[in-house]
C-alpha cells in the first residue's frame, strides 16, 4: 500500500512525501509525489507509534495481576491512544507473583490481540528499593538487590525483562548493576542515594533513571545526589512523567536541558487510567483517583492516570519543541528497550507502526504493521 500526500516525521522535522508499506513494514519513503496510485492522506502529519517503557495498567487492569485478558485490555487501550509498543512495569511484590505476571507477558507477546500494542519488554520496577523512597511501592516486599533472584525471573520469561530497577544505596547494588547490565538496561529508582553511591552504580553499568525527580532526593547545590550523578553521564537516559502533576512544567523544561537528547517520556499509568474517579488497587494498596490525580490513603501521589500520548502533547504545551517531544516518546524509549532496529521511527525496514495526526498532533488514526486499528 502506498500512502501519498503526507507530512512525514523524519526525526527532526516533517517532510512532505509518500511512503509504502509492504508485509507490515515500511518499504519506501521519499519526498515529493510520484505518479503511482495510492491512498491520499490529505496532508496528514505522520509520526511513529509511541513507545511506553513504564506503565502499570489502564482500563481497570494491572500488569502485576498476571491476567492475560487484563493485559490484552491494556494493550488495546494503548494502541487506540497511539501507543503502539510498550513494556509493562511490575510492582514491588513477592517473586512468585512477579514470575506469574512475567509469564503472562510472554503469553501476550506470543498471541498479541488484533488491535493491541506490541509488548516489547518488561520493566521490573522493584523490589530492590529504598524504604525511605518507596513511594507507592509496598514496603512489605522490599528486598536488597539479589542477582540470582533476578536472573531466575529473567530466564523464566525468556529474557523479556529489558529494564531492571535498583536503589544504589542498598547493599550489593553496584555488583547487581554490573551483572544485570550484561542482560538488560539497569535503572536507578526509588532511592535516597547520595552522589557517590549513585555514581558507583552508574560506573558499574546502570544507564537509565526511572521517573526523574520522583522518589529520589532533589538536586541540591551541595548534594547533587542521583540527579547530579545521572545528568553528567551522557549514557544515562532519564524517564519523565509529563502528566502535569508529577513534575511542574518549569521543571519539565529544566529536565530537557539537564538531559539533552536523553529524556524518555513515560506515563507510569495505573489501572485507574481511562477510568472514572473512585477507589482502585496497586500492589496490594488502595489508590484513590480524583480529578485525574491518583493517591494512596496517606496522600502520597501514586502513578499517573494520563497515557503517554497525552504526556507528549503536554510536553509540547509546556514549551518543549515538538520534534524533541516526539523523539522522547518514540525512538529514545525504543533504544532503552534495545528495539530501535524494529520500532521508534519511520524508516525503511522497520515495523509500520504509525499515527496520523493533524498539524497540532491531535490523533486521527493509528496503524500497527500497516493495519488501521
Amino acid at each position: 500500500m502506498l500512502y501519498k500526500n503526507a507530512f512525514i516525521f523524519d526525526g527532526s522535522t516533517f517532510v512532505h512525501g509518500e511512503f509504502a508499506v509492504e508485509e507490515g513494514r515500511f518499504a519506501r519513503i521519499y519526498e515529493g509525489e510520484s505518479k503511482e496510485a495510492g491512498l491520499d492522506l490529505e496532508g496528514a502529519y505522520v509520526i511513529p507509534g509511541l513507545v511506553d517503557v513504564h506503565n502499570h495498567g489502564n482500563s481497570g487492569a494491572d500488569f502485576s495481576d498476571g491476567d492475560l485478558e487484563g493485559l490484552k485490555t491494556m494493550g488495546k487501550y494503548l494502541a487506540a491512544n497511539g501507543v503502539t509498543s510498550f513494556a509493562p512495569a511490575s510492582m514491588t511484590l513477592p517473586y512468585d507473583v512477579l514470575a506469574s505476571a512475567f509469564a503472562t507477558a510472554v503469553s501476550y507477546r506470543e498471541e498479541r490481540p488484533a488491535g493491541g500494542a506490541r509488548l516489547m519488554g518488561i520493566q521490573m520496577e522493584g523490589p530492590f528499593f529504598s524504604e525511605k523512597k518507596k513511594g507507592a511501592q509496598n514496603g512489605e516486599y522490599l528486598r536488597d538487590p539479589d542477582f540470582e533472584a533476578f536472573k531466575k525471573l529473567y530466564e523464566g520469561c525468556g529474557g523479556l525483562i529489558r529494564i531492571a530497577d535498583v536503589a544504589p544505596e542498598l547493599p550489593g547494588a553496584a555488583e547487581f548493576a554490573e551483572k544485570a547490565s550484561k542482560l538488560c538496561t539497569v535503572s536507578v529508582a526509588h532511592t535516597d542515594a547520595d552522589y557517590e553511591q549513585a555514581d558507583a552504580v552508574f560506573r558499574s553499568g546502570a544507564r537509565h533513571l526511572t521517573h526523574l525527580f520522583n522518589a529520589m532526593p532533589p538536586l541540591h547545590h551541595r548534594k547533587p545526589g542521583v540527579i547530579g550523578a545521572a545528568s553528567e553521564r551522557e549514557c544515562v537516559v532519564a524517564e519523565l512523567i509529563c502528566d502535569g502533576i508529577h513534575v511542574h512544567p518549569s521543571t519539565v523544561r529544566a529536565a530537557f536541558k539537564l538531559f539533552p537528547g536523553r529524556i524518555c517520556l513515560v506515563s507510569d499509568t495505573l489501572r485507574c487510567c481511562g477510568m472514572p474517579d473512585g477507589e482502585y488497587e496497586l500492589g496490594g494498596q488502595q489508590v484513590f483517583l480524583k480529578d485525574n490525580i491518583a493517591r494512596l490513603a496517606d496522600g502520597t501521589i501514586a502513578g499517573s492516570a494520563s497515557n503517554l500520548y497525552k504526556c507528549m502533547l503536554n510536553a509540547i504545551d509546556f514549551g518543549i519543541p515538538a520534534a524533541m517531544a516526539i523523539n522522547s516518546s518514540t525512538i529514545i524509549p525504543a533504544r532503552e528497550l534495545g528495539c530501535e532496529a524494529e520500532i521508534g521511527s519511520i524508516e525503511e525496514g522497520k515495523l509500520a507502526d504509525f499515527v496520523l495526526c493533524d498539524e497540532q498532533l491531535r490523533r486521527k488514526a493509528v496503524y500497527i504493521g500497516g493495519d488501521k486499528i
